[in-house]
């Protein structure tokens, strides 16, 4: 990676994704992920990280502690969105929280909530991740749960990136509560609007979130990371692993490069 500061030479890095201007309105009040200017790593005018080459801002870069591997760290950006959701709506001791969706950010987002000492459920479809759930202690339900009752949960995280899951959400938060829209999902959401005025739920978008919280849990092992990780290929098997992802149902998939490399 090409860097200015000489002194990142040599360390071990994760790099926040969006790429600032860092002169708007939005950067100066440290909201750079808002730039309307900005780049998004891999995403939007600028290389991801399967290119030969990687450059970021050295202002972007954050050393990842030494108690955590590799692996672990390639978990932070996901991490990172998981604990904006405390940033943007600080939870107290015990408020039950429904996460709707058992995928890789609906796991992460459990382990996360549950630290905070949040009351979590887990609702899902797939008996093995939830498996994963029910071992940290977070309480499991299934969709077709009996014990889905509407209006029954303050605070309802939809991780499940479909209308359908928003759906749910709206249909399990209780009146005067807070839906976080923590996943994006192709095409129009089509509900019915009259449940957010009529019991006056809050309505709250969560994305990108910064580092440090995240390697914070990672260093001082608070998250359940090496489970999430389905299976690792060298790097010469990248196509087969991009194969596997569009076969089955997995969690991670990484790729590493050889260690002399």
């Amino acid at each position: 990676m090409e860097c200015d500061d000489p002194r990142w030479v040599g360390r071990r890095v994760v790099g926040e994704i969006n790429l600032s201007c860092g002169h708007c309105s939005w950067c100066d009040k440290g909201l750079g992920r808002h730039c309307p200017q900005r780049a998004v790593l891999g995403i939007v005018n600028h290389p991801g990280v399967f290119a030969e080459y990687v450059t970021l801002p050295d202002a972007n870069l954050h050393e990842v502690p030494h108690e955590v591997t590799d692996r672990e760290a390639t978990f932070t950006e996901p991490l990172a969105a998981a604990c904006e959701i405390l940033e943007q709506l600080p939870l107290n001791s015990g408020t039950r929280v429904a996460i709707i969706g058992d995928g890789r950010l609906g796991l992460l987002i459990s382990q996360v909530l549950k630290q905070a000492a949040a009351e979590v459920t887990l609702v899902g479809r797939h008996s093995w991740k939830l498996d994963l759930a029910r071992a940290w202690g977070v309480k499991v339900l299934t969709e077709v749960s009996e014990e889905l009752t509407p209006a029954s949960f303050p605070v309802v995280v939809d991780a499940t990136g479909s209308p359908l899951g928003f759906r749910e959400a709206l249909r399990l938060v209780e009146p005067c509560g807070t839906v976080v829209m923590k996943s994006t999902f192709h095409g129009a959401a089509q509900f019915d609007a009259t449940k957010l005025v009529v019991d006056e739920i809050t309505l709250l978008g969560s994305r990108c979130g910064v580092f440090a919280p995240a390697l914070k849990l990672l260093q001082q092992g608070q998250v359940n990371i090496q489970p999430l990780i389905t299976r690792i290929f060298p790097l010469e098997q990248g196509l087969e692993a991009f194969e596997l992802l569009d076969r089955t149902s997995v969690l991670k998939v990484l790729l590493e490069m050889p260690e002399d490399s």
